[in-house]
């Protein structure tokens, strides 16, 4: 029995499955331990099922513990060890304004302030060591950093990508001389050039590595005592790695949640045989969205959260504070907004009862009739329409408009912020949404899943039958990946250096997953440019084979390929992937009822609203498809 489970802002999802059958279950989240809830979510989908703890084989788990650590700024106290002179590089950034037209805008603090930064008197230059790091240089870095009280100490020297032999040295006897302290070297993290982002990237994986590995002894402890497994954890790149590794480096797990969402959503798609589809998940707190071309979710090799960058590669994802617990609000302008704060678990939306009072994304729905009962998780959380339209009600006072037209505003609002957020991972990706299938899931996904196609001018929405625990379900069918990345600057020509270059990256990604299939990518550019696009590459095909993929690339991405100039390599990067099981889990029968629009359809843990002008499908196992009437 293969068992997922995810942690949302709201609610935390357990799946199992169970050969061909799914047994699901939604409780609320527990914020102030988020492993107490994943242990009750687990019990709860077990009793569904019928089934013991000790029949549980594997528990892949996703979360937001490092996230929420980033977003709350709950993380450890870290310090940072930088090449003398190069101390302000988390400050100075890329010397970027965070806004191009608000001068009042700036960017997030640094997780490391300037008084915890320390010096170390050592230089690399392109022709080896040019100031060389002496016994007296390390003894003033542990001084100085002892003197910061540190929790954690991320270590990010100018070159050590390419020459890590100092930062290797350091980060040696600050683990000898401060045990307990986390301490993390940036080319262990990310051996990779651009300083800033390897070295802000390490910083974070600092910062947040002591919470998460907190967090996961203690749910390693609950589930051992529940007689469960250690649980596998759901990494950003959409693979999942064992605990322990997850562990010793957070900075790979701040998607996790709405990765295993994608590689659910990318499963459906397979099953549906969509050459194109857009993954629409929309929980309690936010709304996350990705390209899912012929069944396989885009990738990226960085992203920024909470205004700090994660140079790591991930799934490309992309997320907007848009969820149903998301809370309307009039700014000074009297212009109504939905979001960034959320009503959260507790006290959660007014609909609930639990004392919220502020309207939200939900009780705009409740106020206008799409969803109603007890959301389809066995009576746990009931819907009030009083509170409901109290709250909306509240705020329409404040905007001059009656209770329904301010509750059609809220969710259009809501809508419009999803709706940019697809155009980001389609349009601006170079991909035509129209043609495609929109994926809807998450609580909330279903019930604005119309709405979002309009917006998008698509014609076929599929909402899974497990909908509104798509995300645990991706858990469950995921397989296991382990990235290396390793920054080499030379000419594509050069096959013998990035075969030996490509060689330790192999070795070691087979030894942390002996049973996988190597995928190699390089990273390359035209000479001269300074961003780099990445292409497949095969070490055993000739070089010409490599330039022209990367003509190719470059062709779809700029208009143009400029043959006559020469191909360099930046980084190659190698992964090691086994895949997930293959568990059929969606409906291909005859859909067993039709509904016209408007309508609302209630689902396991989501409820699907049919708008006017689309026809609903619905399965025997509880799928929706939609489509144009």
């Amino acid at each position: 029995m293969l068992v997922g489970v995810d942690v949302g802002g709201t609610f935390t999802d357990a799946v199992v499955a169970a050969g061909r059958r799914v047994h699901t279950a939604k409780v609320p989240t527990t914020p102030d331990d988020q492993g107490e809830g994943v242990v009750h979510a687990v019990r709860a989908a077990l009793d569904a099922a019928g089934l013991r703890a000790d029949q549980v084989a594997r528990i892949a788990h996703g979360m937001t513990v490092g996230t929420n650590a980033l977003l709350e700024g709950t993380g450890a106290r870290t310090a940072l060890v930088a090449t003398e002179g190069l101390e302000d590089v988390l400050e100075l950034r890329r010397q970027d304004r965070a806004s191009l037209y608000r001068l009042d805008a700036a960017h997030a603090p640094p997780l490391v302030p300037a008084d915890r930064v320390v010096p170390a008197r050592e230089r690399v230059g392109a022709e080896g060591v040019v100031t060389p790091l002496t016994p007296d240089a390390i003894e003033a870095v542990i001084a100085g950093v002892r003197a910061t009280d540190p929790e954690a100490v991320a270590v990010g020297l100018l070159f050590s990508y390419a020459e890590p032999a100092h930062e290797r040295a350091i980060a040696e006897r600050l683990r000898a001389e401060l045990p307990g302290v986390h301490v993390c070297a940036s080319s262990e993290v990310l051996p990779e050039v651009r300083e800033y982002e390897r070295i802000a990237t390490t910083a974070l994986d600092a910062y947040l590595t002591p919470v998460l590995a907190d967090y996961l002894a203690a749910l390693g402890a609950r589930a051992s005592h529940a007689g469960l497994p250690a649980p596998a954890i759901m990494q950003s790149s959409g693979g999942l790695m064992p605990l322990d590794h997850a562990a010793a480096h957070a900075s790979r797990t701040v998607l996790s949640g709405p990765a295993g969402g994608v590689v659910g959503a990318a499963d459906v798609a397979r099953a549906d045989g969509a050459e194109i589809a857009l993954a629409f998940d929309m929980g309690g707190t936010s709304c996350d969205v990705a390209l899912i071309a012929d069944g396989r979710p885009g990738r990226a090799h960085g992203s920024v959260v909470a205004g700090h960058p994660v140079h790591l590669p991930m799934l490309d994802i992309e997320t907007v504070s848009a969820g149903g617990g998301s809370i309307a609000w009039a700014d000074p302008g009297g212009a109504l907004r939905v979001g960034p704060r959320s009503a959260g678990a507790v006290p959660g939306p007014a609909a609930y009862g639990r004392g919220g009072t502020v309207p939200t994304v939900t009780d705009a729905n409740v106020a206008l009739g799409r969803v109603s009962g007890d959301l389809g998780l066995g009576g746990t959380i009931a819907l009030h329409e009083g509170p409901a339209r109290e709250a909306v009600a509240g705020l329409a006072d404040a905007l001059g408009l009656d209770a329904d037209a301010c509750a059609q505003g809220i969710v259009e609002v809501a809508v419009q912020e999803m709706v940019s957020a697809l155009h980001v991972v389609s349009v601006e990706r170079g991909v035509d949404p129209r043609p495609g299938l929109l994926i809807a899931f998450g609580g909330a996904g279903p019930l604005h899943a119309c709405a979002v196609a309009d917006g998008l001018g698509m014609d076929r929405i599929t909402c899974p039958a497990t909908a509104g625990v798509l995300a645990a379900l991706g858990m469950v069918v995921a397989g296991e990946r382990r990235d290396h990345v390793q920054s080499v600057l030379c000419p594509s020509s050069d096959s013998d250096g990035l075969r030996r270059a490509i060689a330790p990256l192999v070795e070691r990604a087979l030894a942390e997953l002996p049973d996988g299939r190597i995928e190699i990518r390089a990273d390359c550019r035209y000479t001269g440019q300074s961003h780099a696009l990445t292409v497949p590459w095969d070490p055993s095909a000739p070089a010409e084979a490599l330039d022209e993929a990367f003509h190719e690339a470059h062709s779809r991405a700029a208009g143009q390929a400029i043959r006559d100039v020469p191909v360099e390599v930046v980084s190659v990067r190698v992964a090691a992937i086994t895949d997930g099981p293959d568990l059929d889990l969606h409906a291909h029968d005859q859909p067993v009822e039709v509904h016209d629009g408007p309508a609302s359809l209630p689902m396991p843990g989501s409820t699907c609203w049919v708008a006017a002008g689309w026809r609903a499908a619905v399965h025997r196992d509880g799928t929706i498809r939609m489509t144009r009437a």
